[in-house]
């Protein structure tokens, strides 16, 4: 930040001395200052194309923002892949099965559960969750999706809609520390040190990228759930997390594992409407 400050300023020195003195100044002389300057300016930009935030991270509003601006014009709408699910159970051996996931951002994502044909899958969209199971479809409820919130719209939508979500689902955006997390540093909002049971979000401190949320578990309320964005890969727009890790009291219960990556395809809304949930398929 205080690099950038003196840009204006030394550009602004350069052209008081270069008018000053120009009938004194040879023309090479003048060439180069020329290009100094020049250089100084596309230093500054560097720097802010490298996103370096417009302000100080003291708390988890000015993080929310600086994560917006980093991505805001380099990060995907649309985004498809297919997922490996995996339920590790206690008695017995693990269980996978494949689903199918599109993304519209910001706000909505599709899982078709096996076959699409089958009819069994989840909608979130318009801040309602509705599930199906053999094509018939449950009550929507309200819901907010804080993974989809915290690792995908944050980069999408207008700051302030991230901002009132988070505080909505219990954040407190006051409380900001750094610590350290496969061995990465990074910003902690909602948790004191030594704290892991709090409402807390994690975020890479080098690439503003979301790494993991603590919250209580939604099933059992007594019990913590952990949920973990890792095996982050570079897209051509934007990033994703293609391991994803949910622990609950301290157990790994499920693991989701992408392939078939697919950056801003093609969707047609009407796959995120729950009334052609069964008419409607993106998947080839």
């Amino acid at each position: 930040m205080w690099l950038l400050n003196q840009v204006p300023l030394r550009m602004a020195r350069l052209e008081w001395f270069y008018k000053l003195d120009k009938k004194i100044i040879s023309g090479d002389m003048q060439i180069r200052m020329r290009r100094r300057a020049v250089l100084i300016l596309a230093a500054g930009c560097a720097l802010l194309a490298a996103g370096i935030p417009a302000q100080e991270i003291r708390d988890g509003e000015t993080l929310l923002r600086a994560m917006h601006g980093r991505y805001q014009n380099n990060w995907y709408e649309t985004l498809t892949f297919t997922q490996k699910s995996t339920t590790h159970n206690d008695n017995g051996p693990d269980t996978s099965e494949i689903w199918h996931e599109a993304m519209l951002l910001p706000g909505k994502l599709r899982i078709d559960i096996g076959p699409p044909a089958d009819g069994n899958g989840m909608l979130v969209a318009n801040g309602a969750l509705t599930s199906f199971q053999n094509g018939k479809a449950s009550d929507p409820h309200p819901f907010v999706h804080m993974l989809l919130v915290l690792g995908f719209d944050v980069y999408r939508q207008p700051t302030q809609a991230t901002v009132d979500q988070v505080k909505g689902q219990g954040f407190d955006l006051t409380k900001l520390r750094e610590d350290s997390w496969d061995g990465e540093s990074v910003y902690v909002v909602g948790g004191d040190k030594g704290d892991l049971n709090s409402k807390q979000f994690w975020v890479e401190k080098k690439r503003l990228l979301f790494v993991r949320m603590i919250a209580p578990d939604r099933r059992d309320a007594a019990k913590t759930a952990d949920s973990r964005f890792a095996d982050y890969r570079q897209l051509p727009v934007g990033w994703v997390a293609a391991r994803v890790e949910f622990f609950v009291a301290g157990k790994n219960v499920f693991s989701e594992e992408y392939s078939e990556i697919q950056t801003n395809p093609k969707l047609d809304r009407a796959i995120f409407d729950p009334r052609q949930f069964n008419s409607q398929h993106w998947e080839k």
